[in-house]
């Protein structure tokens, strides 16, 4: 008995369970705009720098070799996506991690690439 293409490859259970794993669309574009943000070296480094510690925008700089006015412009970005906080203490904005989710999105990230 001759198969169709198509009777091999039906595999609607995989399908559905794929597709039920597909968030909604808005979903996927605010992943792909956080991705998007972490992709940038300089970023990821100010990221990394506040996962222990909540540091002012001159310790960043200082931190990562760069003028305040960079590291501003890339905390403005940080925060809209909710990825950076600040907290003020008189004159002193201080910036840390939005929440752990995003620690644990860089630690999930580092042991992935150090498997290679």
């Amino acid at each position: 008995m001759k198969t169709t293409s198509s009777a091999k490859h039906d595999h609607q259970a995989h399908i559905r369970s794929a597709l039920k794993n597909l968030a909604n669309d808005e979903k996927i574009i605010d992943l792909s705009e956080t991705f998007k943000v972490l992709s940038d070296p300089t970023r990821l480094k100010i990221v990394m720098a506040l996962s222990k510690d909540e540091l002012c925008t001159f310790d960043i700089a200082k931190v990562l070799g760069v003028s305040e006015s960079a590291v501003s412009h890339q905390l403005r970005l940080l925060k809209t996506l909710r990825l950076v906080k600040q907290r003020k203490n008189g004159k002193m904005v201080f910036y840390s991690l939005d929440d752990e989710h995003i620690e644990d999105l860089i630690r999930v990230a580092s042991r992935h690439i150090s498997e290679y």
